[in-house]
């Protein structure tokens, strides 16, 4: 809890006035001056004691829910609860809710009881929305000195990208009775770690080297490297997205989250980069979280190169990647399927950068879902 004081030009006024009006009673032998300035003393004290007093308030709020899709609902519940056992609370206060203040009444609150208030947090646009902590302003009578104080913590809203339908498959999948089937060569088993004996694993996949030394059967844990996955890089320089308020970056964002959605729901394996670094923590979290920067293009298609994180990439840009796109179609060879997504810019001339690149052009992430669901033969 912090409190913030400040004196009003009024209180200033009444100070100044105070010590012209005891100057000049004293030092003249003016008794009736010297009486007012005695008052506005009197006043000023008196404020300050009213606004000191500190109320006892407990706060809890709660997000319904805390997140939640760009331009779904979502609301706050704030309850306000006077811990004190003697006096009433009658107070000023306002939650803050991003960068909007929500007031919060607080007339007549009793001792013990408490009050909710519900109110719709912002979701228009993508983004963490700080909600809170409740700032409670006290003025004395005269509105000589304010005082606020703020009480609570505060409660994060996550706003996500919006998320459209991806009916498709995503890239470089095919189904068989057999499960699925990607574009990579198979015998890809490769060694993976090394753990405890289980009754029921095979003798052939005991470690006899590692066992003597340690003392136990240790068997080798063998991973499927060609196992289908999807890379999506979003483009996050400022480059590629000019403007004050890109609309194509949030269109971008929204193309990334449903390639991440539709993935979770066939259950397929998918990496999320962005040119300024990789992911790091729940992917939508890390969409929500994404702004533009001066990342480098170049320096982010060499580790793609080098490490070949999946055999399907998809790149989501805007107007200002095209440029760019050469460099992303030589990733052609070490991922077999390659699919560029141009957002923001439909008044451009289409672009066929060859090679096997699949090039998807599209206004917004609902153009772009509808575009993605009308490719034939990935």
């Amino acid at each position: 809890m912090t409190a913030l004081r400040g004196i009003t030009s009024r209180g200033l006024g009444v100070i100044a006035a105070a010590g012209g009006l005891l100057l000049l009673g004293f030092r003249f032998g003016y008794p009736d001056l010297a009486l007012l300035g005695a008052a506005a003393c009197v006043a000023v004290v008196c404020g300050v004691v009213f606004a000191v007093w500190r109320p006892r308030l407990g706060v809890e709020r709660a997000a319904d829910p805390d997140r939640v899709a760009r331009g779904e609902a979502a609301r706050m519940t704030l309850t306000v609860r006077n811990t004190s056992r003697l006096r009433a609370a009658n107070l000023v206060a306002a939650d803050r809710c991003g960068s909007a203040t929500v007031p919060v009444p607080l007339l007549r609150l009793r001792p013990g009881k408490d009050t909710t208030v519900e109110y719709p947090v912002p979701t228009s646009r993508r983004g963490v929305v700080q909600v809170g902590p409740l700032r409670v302003t006290r003025a004395d009578p005269l509105g000589l000195l304010t005082l606020s104080r703020t009480y609570g913590g505060s409660t994060t809203v996550w706003v996500h990208p919006r998320i459209h339908l991806l009916r498709a498959v995503p890239a470089g999948m095919a189904r068989s009775l057999d499960g699925r089937i990607d574009k990579v060569p198979h015998g890809t088993i490769t060694f993976d770690a090394l753990r405890e004996y289980v009754i029921g694993d095979e003798l052939k996949r005991v470690h006899w080297r590692s066992s003597a030394k340690v003392g136990e059967l240790m068997v080798r844990e063998q991973l499927d490297t060609s196992e289908p996955t999807i890379v999506v890089l979003l483009d996050d320089r400022r480059s590629a997205h000019p403007g004050r308020d890109p609309e194509s970056f949030e269109a971008a964002c929204e193309a990334a989250a449903s390639i991440v959605a539709a993935a979770v729901r066939e259950d397929l394996p998918i990496e999320l980069h962005l040119v300024s670094g990789p992911a790091r923590g729940p992917f939508l979290d890390v969409l929500t979280e994404a702004s533009l920067s001066d990342g480098d293009l170049t320096t982010t298609v060499r580790s793609l190169r080098q490490n070949r994180l999946g055999d399907t990439l998809v790149y989501l840009t805007g107007p200002g990647g095209r440029g760019d796109l050469g460099a992303v179609s030589a990733l052609r060879g070490p991922y077999p399927v390659v699919i560029v997504g141009l957002l923001g810019d439909p008044d451009a001339a289409p672009v066929s950068p060859g090679g096997g690149v699949i090039v998807i052009e599209a206004e917004d992430g609902d153009r772009f879902a509808a575009a993605w669901d009308g490719v034939r033969g990935w």
